[in-house]
């Protein structure tokens, strides 16, 4: 899909595409047990992947899924990442398209396998557990973001979003790469690693889960169950550099931070749900958190409020792009 208007904010995604194989089980299996699913499913996911379907989706009415054009839309998406040369990789890149999401930028190379998650989902609970296999998302590397800017596509963003299915050193190359060109990221760092120093300098908004914020903030677990673990551990992020952090806590809602002389906090209370499945939940709070970021006044309680909202309603249904709400579903 080509973007035609030109005058809206410009997202662009830098992460991974998966396909998702689900199945849905009565509980996680234990060491050597084998469990019969009750159902099964394939489906388009990937972090990356994911969370541009979630900003793509949560921009437009669901009048506007044929992918032609952005329509009632109040930000353009673009997506840069990997697939195999293979069926998956076809079915991925149609997938963002359909959605509204340019997908030029997202390379192929050839002998290289899509990557692929399998996800086992506790039906009773919705909770997941996942088993990632990289493969074609590993072959983004550090020296395609060293210092030529189109790098980050044409024209540059209004906002870099990233996340850590891709090799750490390309996120970091990237992340230096934004800096120098005053693009503003926003990093979910997941699944978590020791990040260096630099990537906090300057980062405009970092987005974790609690498990995330103790092992990359150095707290224990345990302490952020008091609000004030989680202000500690907020703090910590901003000393480290970081303009506004955001700390999901499921059910617990989520607690935000900002820096600044006028910098706020609070605790958000989870919105009320009927659970079915958790696989995308949190890319789609980064997705309209983003959107926020990008509306031209961006308020970070409001932003965490409406991005709640838009998390709650994908965990009442199944799957990972396909529970993503479209904005007139909100």
């Amino acid at each position: 899909m080509a973007p035609t208007n030109s005058h809206l904010p410009l997202i662009t995604v830098l992460g991974s595409l998966n396909m998702d194989l689900v199945s849905y089980v009565p509980h996680h299996p234990l060491p050597g047990e084998t469990l019969t699913s009750s159902r099964f499913a394939v489906s388009p996911g990937g972090k990356g992947a994911n969370q541009a379907v979630a900003c793509a989706k949560l921009s437009r009415s669901s009048s506007s899924s044929s992918g032609d054009g952005d329509g009632d839309a109040t930000a353009r998406i673009r997506m840069l990442g990997a697939v195999g040369d293979d069926a998956y990789g076809a079915q991925l890149r149609a997938n963002l398209a359909r959605h509204g999401v340019d997908a030029s930028g997202v390379a192929a190379p050839a002998g290289r396998k899509t990557g692929v998650a399998v996800i086992i989902v506790d039906e009773p609970t919705g909770q997941n557990r996942i088993v990632l296999s990289p493969e074609a998302n590993h072959s983004l590397v550090a020296s395609q973001f060293g210092s030529s800017e189109a790098a980050l596509g044409v024209p540059l963003p209004d906002l870099l979003i990233m996340q850590l299915e891709i090799p750490l050193d390309t996120v970091a190359a990237a992340l230096r790469l934004a800096r120098e060109n005053r693009v503003p990221v926003l990093l979910n760092p997941a699944p978590a690693q020791a990040l260096p120093a630099a990537a906090y300098a300057g980062l405009a908004h970092l987005v974790v889960n609690e498990t995330e914020a103790a092992i990359l903030g150095g707290a224990a677990e345990a302490d952020l169950d008091a609000e004030a673990g989680l202000e500690g551990v907020c703090r910590t992020f901003l000393g480290r550099g970081v303009q506004n952090v955001i700390v999901t806590l499921g059910g617990r809602g989520v607690y935000y931070m900002s820096a600044g002389v006028g910098g706020t906090k609070g605790l958000v209370p989870a919105e009320k749900a009927k659970v079915v499945d958790t696989t995308a939940a949190g890319d789609t709070f980064v997705g309209q958190y983003a959107l926020e970021v990008v509306s031209g006044s961006f308020n970070i309680e409001e932003a965490v409020r409406k991005a709640n909202r838009a998390a709650a309603k994908t965990v009442e249904r199944l799957g990972a792009q396909d529970s993503i709400p479209w904005r007139d579903e909100l």
